[in-house]
């Protein structure tokens, strides 16, 4: 037993020195020997003041009482000691032992403690303090820790989940604690609801991994409801901000076409240049969007963008609206005169929507600005130098007009350094689709929809007609279609769209009542129509070996509207066997 006593006292940290009543030495540990530098063969049995100096234990034998946290040096170190008599059954004092330690490590101990305190208020802290909701369980899925914003979200308190299964907390959707659990794994992404309030969230979860082995796992837990209340500030900051300049970039161009693909290429590689381009198109082709466009990729981009319809304007006030004029140049004229759009454009871009529309006077003035850089006030004699960059649009056949004296050759040509031609609407109708859904996201917010898809029919109608007004009256057809639908409805039908096709057949009919011997050879319009395109698609069909995607590429409409067309005249088996 005493053998066993030795080894125990010996194992133990705290320094142990023991007396009986004559003051000899009985016990003298390890870490007495560590601490004193004295040998145990050297202080074994040997009465004690021989052997620490300064010792107290023989005024413990005397007086019989303690002393407790006492410091005191020990050598080259400081200690801090426990005293206590030894005493027989009767009270009677029979020894005494000294237990301490060096000081040094008491503060190190309690230096760490201190430390380890900061370390987990600081983690209590930051886990707290983030917006994000943080959920951890332990290995068997049993929730351990829930930080405020938890509750925030959730609308669950830590005593609704602390020691429940992480199914606890889920409305809808599977636990993403037990799959990380399972496979040890992260698992980033993960859309659920959860709570009382079946609050849509996204989730993010780790597995908690300690020598090797999964202890539990870590949820992070982001509101998505949030998310998208943020999203829609800052669309709305954004759209704020663009008002303040130029508001569209290559990204708001919506197409695939090849043709509306090479304009955007070619308006892209114009951006980079200071040359000046011409927009042409025909009215509602997004002339105004490719101007915006270049003007937000170009190095003038933090400049003032100035946009002048110039067909909006009068005549006779465009030359002062354009070049500004001097005090008295006219009846009416502001004191001090007024500085004109080109000035106010200086070192920016200034846009010059419908140029072919401007007088011949008017265009002599901004040859010279092309030519010189400069302007002259109407009404004064001073050139005044500016830098600024001219894009210009026009649905005007330009060459026509020059050819009849209408538009100057000289000013013709220096406009015509980069030009970009804007295809129609009708001769890219497979981006219909994407322009659609495009104005749908827009509509739905401007007029509380819940608008998410049009019907096949629907699209067939918008492919089928022409569009005479092009983009501009695409979102015109949609915006009036989205309004005519009632709040529960989701997709457009073909009955929500105004009778765009049926005006364009009726045309159709009246010509063909101009010979009405033929009609009745001919059959009706309808069956005749439907006879041809049954014909022409499976001729596109056999040309492309059955190609879906290539067929609808010939055809420029979306590859869905064709699933419909081959489905409607029975074409699909042969399409798939075909394939």
């Amino acid at each position: 037993m005493k053998k066993e006593m030795e080894v125990i006292l010996d194992s133990t940290h705290d320094a142990m020195i023991a007396v009986d009543k004559s003051g000899i030495i009985t016990l003298f540990n390890k870490a007495a020997q560590r601490l004193t530098k004295i040998n145990y063969e050297d202080a074994i049995e040997k009465h004690v003041e021989g052997v620490i100096l300064n010792t107290r234990l023989p005024y413990i034998l005397k007086t019989g009482k303690s002393e407790l946290n006492r410091k005191q040096p020990l050598g080259e170190i400081n200690i801090i000691t426990n005293r206590m008599p030894v005493k027989n059954e009767n009270g009677e004092v029979i020894g005494a032992v000294a237990v301490f330690r060096d000081i040094t490590e008491v503060l190190e101990l309690g230096s760490q403690v201190t430390s380890l305190k900061e370390m987990t208020s600081m983690f209590k802290g930051i886990f707290d303090s983030t917006h994000d909701a943080i959920s951890v369980v332990d290995q068997d899925g049993y929730g351990v820790l829930v930080n405020r914003a938890y509750t925030k979200v959730t609308g669950l308190t830590s005593a609704d989940v602390m020691g429940k299964h992480c199914t606890v907390d889920i409305a809808e959707g599977e636990s993403i604690h037990l799959k990380v659990l399972e496979t040890g794994k992260s698992i980033m992404g993960e859309r659920m609801l959860v709570g009382p309030n079946r609050r849509e969230v996204v989730v993010d979860a780790a597995p908690i991994i300690i020598n090797s082995q999964l202890k539990g796992s870590v949820a992070v837990i982001h509101d998505f409801t949030e998310i998208k209340r943020l999203t829609n500030e800052l669309d709305q900051a954004k759209s704020i901000i663009r008002k303040l300049e130029a508001k569209y970039t290559f990204e708001d161009i919506i197409g695939e076409h090849t043709r509306i693909a090479d304009a955007i290429n070619k308006a892209r590689i114009a951006a980079a240049t200071p040359a000046t381009v011409i927009l042409r198109g025909e009215s509602g082709t997004g002339k105004e969007l490719f101007a915006h466009a270049i003007h937000n990729a170009s190095d003038r981009k933090y400049s003032q963008f100035v946009k002048v319809n110039c067909a909006s304007i009068n005549e006779n006030l465009l030359e002062s609206e354009l070049f500004g004029y001097e005090e008295g140049a006219f009846t009416g004229a502001a004191k001090g005169g007024r500085i004109g759009l080109f000035e106010r454009g200086n070192g920016g871009t200034i846009f010059l929507d419908e140029i072919g529309e401007i007088s011949m006077g008017t265009q002599v003035k901004i040859l010279r600005v092309l030519q010189e850089k400069e302007i002259i006030r109407v009404g004064g004699n001073k050139s005044i130098a500016i830098d600024v960059r001219i894009l210009a649009a026009t649905n005007k056949n330009l060459e026509k007009a020059v050819a009849k004296g209408q538009f100057r050759e000289d000013l013709y040509y220096r406009l015509n350094v980069i030009p970009v031609v804007i295809p129609p609407l009708r001769e890219r109708k497979s981006d219909i689709s994407k322009l659609v859904k495009n104005f749908m996201r827009k509509f739905n917010q401007e007029y509380g929809r819940l608008a998410k898809d049009i019907s096949p029919e629907a699209l067939e109608i918008l492919e089928l007609y022409d569009w005479p007004g092009n983009i501009r009256e695409l979102e015109n057809v949609i915006g009036r279609a989205m309004i005519s639908m009632v709040s529960n409805e989701s997709e457009i039908k073909s009955y929500h769209l105004p009778q765009l096709i049926e005006e364009a057949v009726h045309s159709k009919v009246a010509l063909l009542k101009e010979q009405p011997s033929e009609i009745s050879k001919m059959g009706k319009l309808s069956d005749r129509m439907d006879a041809f395109e049954r014909n022409y698609l499976l001729r596109i069909l056999e040309i492309n070996e059955g190609n879906r995607k290539k067929t609808a590429g010939d055809l420029g409409i979306s590859l869905r509207s064709l699933y419909y067309k081959l489905e409607k005249y029975g074409l699909h088996q042969m399409q798939e066997i075909a394939k």
